[in-house]
């Protein structure tokens, strides 16, 4: 018989996390054994490799986003829904060098057709719940749905790079900031 798991896939995949945010794209998978508190065996033994956890973060990070980001819109009005949703993915994101930590991880993961493909899905997934968000918005002065997700997802990115070269503020201050001014500029009708 099996002995039970001591921790779950998302345990470790959570542990990854947090060792890519103090090591960088260096980590090891020993350092995210010692996050999850468990033998490098058992990391090893689940997933393999560094590679493969990176596959099954990119996956679960994935399948994740949309849903909390249509939780965190769940009652609100258009233009609060379209905020909250963007603050969503930034749960948790309060130090400048754990973001560029996980933004360097990122530039290796671009260099991966897998892991490349797995960051697509998640920023699809992350576009199509805006896309949803401005299409009951009904904007005057937006570009058409789909359009204004792509903008406001790349603004979001880019305002997460910027802060983490040089923060000023807490991060979700700053996204809150710039998508006022956005979709406020958005509130109005274009002249004819």
């Amino acid at each position: 018989m099996a002995r039970p798991r001591k921790v779950s896939d998302e345990e470790l995949v959570a542990a990854c996390g947090r060792a890519i945010g103090l090591h960088g794209p260096g980590f090891t998978l020993a350092q995210v054994a010692g996050e999850a508190g468990v033998s490098v065996g058992t990391v090893a033994g689940r997933f393999g490799s560094k590679r493969n956890l990176l596959l099954a973060m990119m996956t679960m990070g994935a399948e994740g986003a949309a849903p909390l980001m249509r939780a965190a819109a769940a009652g609100l009005a258009p233009l609060d829904a379209i905020t909250t949703t963007v603050l969503a993915t930034t749960e948790g994101v309060a130090d400048p060098a754990t973001t560029s930590n996980h933004l360097g991880q990122l530039g290796v993961d671009l260099a991966d057709p897998a892991l490349r493909a797995g960051f697509a899905r998640l920023r699809a997934g992350v576009r199509e719940v805006l896309t949803e968000l401005f299409a009951a918005a009904g904007l005057p002065g937006a570009p058409p749905p789909a359009q204004a997700a792509r903008i406001v997802a790349a603004m979001a990115h880019g305002a997460l790079m910027d802060w983490a070269l040089d923060p000023a503020g807490a991060i979700a201050d700053v996204l809150r900031a710039d998508l006022a001014a956005v979709l406020g500029a958005w509130s109005v009708s274009r002249p004819a």
